[in-house]
């Protein structure tokens, strides 16, 4: 298991958060998503099949993209 930390900096809100914990979780492999507008960052904890690789496209895709 693997626990990721990006600085992702247009986290403004909890509705940015739902979105990201929502759209992160269904990549399979993650077990948990934590994400905070105060520090604009988002903790991913993650097995195979899911990669970093993956994640990252997921949070592009949904216009989260880390710094």
């Amino acid at each position: 298991m693997k626990t990721v930390t990006y600085t992702i900096p247009n986290i403004s809100c909890m509705h940015c958060v739902h979105t990201i914990k929502t759209e992160v979780s269904e990549v399979q492999g993650v077990k948990s998503v934590e994400a905070s507008p105060q520090t604009k960052q988002a903790t991913i904890t993650f097995d195979t099949p899911a990669t970093e690789d993956k994640i990252v496209e997921v949070l592009k895709e949904i216009n989260y993209a880390p710094a």
